[in-house]
Formats: C-alpha cells, sequence, structure tokens
C-alpha cells in the first residue's frame, strides 16, 4: 500500500496497528512514519519509535542504509508514502467521506455536520486541527474500520493543496463554508482564494454532494464551468439558495431559527451568531442527503457540542460573561462576531477585546482599519486591542467613543488589570484574535 519494499524479510508478518508520525504520542504496534521538515528530521527517532513499541517503520531512501535487522519499510519518500496508504485504506473501507474547507467556520461545521449524522450512522471526524497535507492522511488512517462517515476537515494556505487532500480523501459531499481573507498574503486575492477552495471538487466523486454558499459571487460565478457532482445544493441568506433561514433570533444560550425547507418548525444552537445559522444550513444539507431525519436534525442541534473558543459562552464566577471566540480570526469573522456583540441583549455593558488577525499580506493594516471603523458606542461599550495590528483598530475607533472607552496594549497582563476595573456582574466580553495571539490566555485571570 505503501509502494515500498520491506528490508528483511523475517518481519513480513508482523502486525502493524495504527500510524503515528510522533514518537512522543506513539502507541504499542503503531507504523512509525518518520517525516523530514525544514527543523526536524523524524528518521533520526527510529530506534526510540521501535523502543516504544512501535512494530515497523517506514525509511525515505534519501536518508541512506535503513536500520538492519528491524521491521523496515523503504519508501521513495514518507510524506508521498504516508499519503498513499491513507488513500488506498480509504478505498478499503465502506466509509462516506465528507469533506469540509473554506476560509472560516470550517471546524463549527465539522462539528455540526458530525453530530447531525451521528444520529443515524456510525461517525468520525477529524480531530484538533489535523486537517493539512499531513493531518488528512492521519485523519483517515486512525478510521475505525466499520466507521460510516467520516467528516474530513481540508485546510489549506495555497494553490494545489486542497487538490492534494480532495485525491486523497476522494469525498462523497463536499461543503465550501465561504471565501474570506485568510491566507491573503499566499494567495493574493479573495478570488484566489475562491480558486484554492474550488479544487475540493478535484477528487469528489461523481454521484456526490457539493454544497456551498450560493451567495458568494466569486463561487457562483465560477461553479457553472466547472465538473460538478450529480447533486449540487446552495446555502445563504438569500431566498434563491436550496437552504436559508426565515428567521434568526439570539437568546442567552444560543440562536434560535427556522428555515425554508421546515418554516414550521423552530431549530436551536446552542451557540451564539447568525453565521452560525449558515454553517448549520450547510451541515443540513448534507444530513438531509443521506437521509437523517428532521426530528433527529432538531435534537442533535439542540444538543451540539462545538469544539472549544468558537463563541464559547463562558460563565465567570465573577458574575459576567465571555464569548471565547479566540481560536481565529479574519476580517469576516471578526466582523460577525462584532455584529453579534452589538445585537446582544440583557448585558449592562459590552466589552470588545480585539487580537491581531494574521496572515492578511500587504493588506493587513487597512483590513484592522476597517474593523475599527464599524466601531459605535451605540453597539459596544469598550475596546480593548493587543498586538501591534489591532492597535490600528484602536486608532480608527478612538474618535468615534467618549471618555477614552477604547485603549490598545502591547502586554495581556496590563489589558487584564485594566479590563477587570471596568468589568461588573452582568457585562459580556467578546474575545476574537488569531490563533497566534493566543488571547484564551485572559481567561486564566478573567474567571
Amino acid at each position: 500500500m505503501a509502494d515500498g519494499r520491506l528490508v528483511a524479510d523475517e518481519f513480513a508478518d508482523v502486525t502493524i496497528s495504527g500510524v503515528s508520525t510522533d514518537t512522543r504520542t506513539i502507541q504499542q504496534g503503531n507504523l512509525y512514519v518518520p517525516l523530514k521538515g525544514a527543523k526536524f528530521n523524524g528518521h533520526a527517532f527510529v530506534q526510540e519509535a521501535f523502543a516504544k513499541g512501535a512494530s515497523a517503520v517506514l525509511w525515505s531512501e534519501t536518508e541512506g542504509n535503513p536500520p538492519e535487522n528491524a521491521p523496515v519499510i523503504v519508501v521513495d519518500d514518507t510524506l508521498r508514502a504516508l499519503q498513499r496508504l491513507a488513500h488506498r485504506y480509504r478505498r478499503q473501507l465502506a466509509v462516506k467521506v465528507i469533506g469540509i474547507t473554506g476560509s472560516n467556520g470550517k471546524t463549527t461545521t465539522k462539528d455540526m455536520t458530525a453530530a447531525l449524522l451521528a444520529t443515524s450512522y456510525k461517525v468520525q471526524k477529524t480531530e484538533g486541527n489535523l486537517n493539512n497535507h499531513i493531518g488528512v492522511p492521519l485523519t483517515l488512517l486512525r478510521l475505525a474500520e466499520d466507521t460510516e462517515m467520516a467528516v474530513v476537515e481540508m485546510g489549506m494556505s495555497n494553490f494545489g493543496e486542497i487538490e492534494l487532500l480532495s485525491n486523497i480523501a476522494e469525498p462523497d459531499a463536499a461543503i465550501i463554508t465561504n471565501i474570506g481573507e485568510s491566507h491573503l498574503q499566499e494567495l493574493g486575492s479573495r478570488a484566489g482564494i475562491a480558486q484554492a477552495k474550488l479544487e475540493i471538487l478535484s477528487g469528489l466523486r461523481k454521484n456526490g454532494l457539493f454544497v456551498y454558499h450560493g451567495d458568494e459571487p466569486l463561487l457562483t460565478s465560477r461553479v457553472s464551468n466547472l465538473p460538478l457532482p450529480e447533486h449540487v445544493k446552495t446555502f445563504g441568506q438569500t431566498t434563491k439558495n436550496d437552504y436559508y433561514p426565515n428567521a434568526v433570533r439570539m437568546e442567552a444560550k444560543g440562536t434560535t431559527f427556522t428555515i425554508n425547507q421546515l418554516p414550521n418548525r423552530t431549530l436551536f444552537i446552542p451557540i451564539l451568531g447568525k453565521h452560525h445559522v449558515y454553517n448549520a444550513l450547510a451541515a443540513i444539507a448534507v444530513a438531509r442527503f443521506f437521509g437523517v431525519s428532521w426530528e433527529s436534525i432538531q435534537e442533535a442541534l439542540a444538543h451540539l457540542e462545538v469544539t472549544r473558543m468558537r463563541m464559547e459562552l463562558i460563565e465567570t464566577k465573577r458574575g459576567f460573561t465571555i464569548i471565547n471566540d479566540a481560536y481565529n480570526a479574519s476580517p469576516t469573522s471578526m466582523t460577525a462576531a462584532l455584529q453579534l456583540l452589538g445585537e446582544l441583549t440583557g448585558y449592562k455593558k459590552k466589552i470588545a477585546v480585539l487580537g491581531d488577525m494574521l496572515e492578511l499580506g500587504d493588506q493587513e493594516v487597512a483590513f484592522h482599519r476597517e474593523i475599527g471603523a464599524m466601531l459605535r458606542p451605540e453597539m459596544i461599550d469598550y475596546v480593548f486591542t493587543y498586538g501591534p495590528l489591532a492597535r490600528h483598530i484602536a486608532l480608527t475607533a478612538a474618535p468615534f467613543f467618549p471618555d477614552g472607552r477604547v485603549s490598545a496594549y502591547d502586554e495581556k497582563k496590563a489589558l487584564v488589570n485594566d479590563l477587570l476595573a471596568i468589568v461588573s456582574a452582568g457585562d459580556v466580553i467578546l474575545l476574537k484574535a488569531s490563533r497566534g495571539m493566543k488571547l484564551e490566555e485572559l481567561l486564566r485571570d478573567l474567571q
């Protein structure tokens, strides 16, 4: 399956159970796949892998002579062999694969799709951030043989990467959540991002389902010129879509909404934000395609558990609420989160704590200024920023706010101290920034 050769025939009957690329987490019986990066070479840890219970290892032929008297399979390149192994294992399973990509909302849509399908099937999904050229193969190789549905998140930072992942996973259904601004630095424009995301069609099976945001011109203008599968569904705000909301209402513990396909039934998700309703619509489209009932969909959405730091509601001992959305940020998701904060009712003060949005290329300052320009005291009472780029949010917003209610910080401790000085029971705080800013570190002192 790896297109390799066994170094010593006496190990031909060794049994392998599971695959690992990390000796720190290797388990008994695993195949160890040593990968080579800019600052590390996994081949240096092969003996350690055996000592920790690996039953066999791969070895790149470019790394010189492999260990002797050991179950070693020599391959052209260990990364490519890992990807081949995953692709061929996927083909051995009677599993349906759902691939999910997009600039924002991939993980939440993954969680929603998995939850809906789990009402009727045995489901596995991408864990953590295993969504790249290494993570997707590992996700596929972790599938139990009786898994019926695999929900696989696919991330990228450049052209060709989603195409590779799609061809490895060969999805039966594919979702593009939206087109934002993440990775503008590498892809140059939102049009380039759309082009890269549409690569998910490359491996999509011809009798499969393609679900995409039907209000995004960068997608709709391209889709008609591409080879599409037998089934296509759109979701979005406007009535031209196959799935759209009729009404959306924010509540203390989540969001209620109705949709065109089921106008007389109210759906609830325990997560805040209209943008998450669109994620739910994409998940619903997939669930309905695979025969999940409306009753099961309603029940699963109401008891949804999403990955941490995605609009995570935290009630503190001090009596105020934190919306922890600190996993990632782009201009699109930052705007959505701030609009949500502005629409919330029932809180005394609304405070936005915003960090840098990263990977935006040469337009990064302009994007931060645009966020600052949208902020008004009618929607938010205080604005705190952290980081050099987010300082541009503060500088742009400050003229609109009286009494110095906008502050910029380069140190988290100073930010927390000033925040605790003004926050009180009944208030709500939004934390939003790119992953690299680690804004969730504030939680330790705020709770």
